[in-house]
């Protein structure tokens, strides 16, 4: 992922912390409140498709640790519907996604 989580919930932090230093995209409220798992996927689809203000909408529309959570939830249904999907173990596809050598 560009940047990784963490370092995207680091900045959020410090936005927090000082908040007459934002960036322009997080001046802006977003649309609508969103659930974590709304913010999630618009977060792993943003840095996918590497479009910041969408992944800037996702970080500031719920805590750090929500999105955390969401972003873990998601990870975990996209490995057991491949492993379903693929007929192999959840720990098979998420070595293989992660370029690691099978145990």
């Amino acid at each position: 992922m560009p940047g990784g989580v963490l370092e995207r919930l680091r900045k959020l932090r410090e936005r927090r912390a000082n908040p007459d230093v934002k960036p322009q995209s997080a001046r802006r409220e977003p649309k609508r409140q969103r659930n974590l798992f709304e913010a999630a996927a618009d977060y792993v689809v943003g840095c996918v498709e590497d479009d910041e203000e969408r992944i800037d909408d996702a970080v500031s529309s719920v805590q750090p640790e929500a999105l955390t959570f969401g972003i873990n939830e998601l990870a975990c249904r996209a490995v057991i519907a491949l492993a379903r999907e693929r007929d192999q173990s959840p720990e098979t596809v998420a070595r293989d996604l992660l370029g690691l050598p099978p145990v």
